[in-house]
């Protein structure tokens, strides 16, 4: 167990090719807009499928009157 960790660590260390502190703002900023993109695009989804079963839960009442 110990020299896996020993192992582990060293490959961590020396072998990991870590980004750059500017390749990784890119990329947060790449996540961040994809996720208000997809939050959008699931707000839009919702609001459309609400609106729509209440016209047809209105559509429906109206047909027993």
């Amino acid at each position: 167990m110990f020299n896996y960790v020993k192992e582990s660590y060293n490959e961590l260390v020396n072998k990991v090719t870590w980004p750059t502190f500017p390749q990784l703002q890119s990329s947060t900023v790449v996540v961040m807009v994809a996720s208000v993109i997809f939050a959008v695009v699931v707000l839009a989804m919702d609001l459309t499928f609400e609106n729509l079963m209440a016209a047809i839960y209105k559509m429906l009442g109206n047909l027993g009157r």
